[in-house]
């Protein structure tokens, strides 16, 4: 199982890059190859993966159409694997 990820922060350098190695590990445990992007808010509305990760602050301001899910505490593993892998299931699961 494959899935690709946009991670977006504010310069689309630590904290979105820290995301998207998080995102990759929980992913990994779980049998999920997760490919994926870090980039900045601005460069995110130009990106089309099947699924955008961020904080809650960036949420606000990050107008998708794709799936979304915002973490309040990106330093929270559990919380992020909590919300993100239930919809990386589910958008793998509407593929097949």
């Amino acid at each position: 199982m494959r899935i690709n990820v946009i991670t977006v922060c504010g310069c689309g350098l630590g904290t979105s890059l820290m995301l998207l190695m998080d995102v990759q590990s929980i992913g990994k445990k779980q049998g999920i190859e997760v490919r994926g992007e870090a980039v900045d808010l601005g460069t995110a509305r130009s990106k089309s993966p099947e699924l955008f990760i961020t904080s809650e602050e960036i949420a606000k301001k990050l107008d998708v159409e794709k799936p979304l899910v915002a973490i309040k505490n990106i330093l929270d593993k559990k919380e992020i694997e909590d919300k993100v892998i239930p919809v990386i299931k589910e958008i793998i699961e509407r593929r097949s």
